[in-house]
């Protein structure tokens, strides 16, 4: 079995990476810094690298018995986000983005890892969602909290948010947030609670 726990850094020569080994995985185990792994040759390899690892597309490796291994993106169920509207499309993106949602930004689409909460999220905002079968290899950078989706605390808050843009965009948005003059009319409780009497006692002789 192939040792592997190094990553070469850097450009690498195209001569070397037709030498090279292919390891082909999908993005959940190219996140994982310790697996045990099957080349596409059929050698088994074990990778213990760096925690927080993550494989780009095309990332080459080294075992320990020097042999040369390039990672390949596997297909695998994600939706392509479009849009003929720009800000439609860069809406979209900040709430994926407010979610930590690994995404594969391109020109004119958004790609990300299948998940249905998501797909109905994205269609209430008003984009077009497309499930394919292709390689997934998101942008790298801070996904901080890591995946998010429909069960956790934050699904309703993005949800409002997704169905308040949808009705905007479609002309059907109320602005609910009135501004309040707070003058002597306006109707609230000024007091807050405080006792204005200020605890003198006027005694009348």
């Amino acid at each position: 079995m192939l040792r592997i726990e190094k990553i070469m850094e850097g450009k690498v020569a195209p001569a070397l990476r037709n030498r090279a080994a292919l390891l082909t995985l999908p993005y959940e185990d190219r996140c994982r810094s310790r697996l045990a792994a099957t080349l596409d040759d059929g050698r088994e390899a074990a990778l213990f690298l760096p925690r927080g690892t993550i494989l780009r597309h095309g990332a080459m490796l080294v075992a320990t018995d020097g042999t040369l291994v390039q990672v390949a993106a596997a297909p695998q169920p994600v939706m392509r986000v479009a849009s003929a509207d720009p800000l439609l499309l860069m809406r979209a993106a900040y709430h994926l983005g407010n979610r930590h949602t690994p995404v594969q930004i391109e020109a004119d689409t958004l790609r990300l890892e299948y998940d249905p909460v998501l797909r109905d999220m994205l269609l209430r905002l008003g984009v077009q969602v497309a499930e394919a079968q292709e390689a997934f290899d998101p942008e790298a950078g801070a996904y901080g909290g890591g995946h998010k989706h429909g069960h956790d605390a934050t699904f309703a808050q993005d949800h409002a948010l997704a169905q308040e843009a949808y009705a905007h965009r479609h002309g059907h948005g109320h602005d609910h947030d009135h501004d309040h003059a707070h003058g002597p009319d306006c109707g609230h409780d000024h007091s807050h609670g405080h006792d204005h009497s200020h605890g003198h006692e006027h005694k009348h002789r």
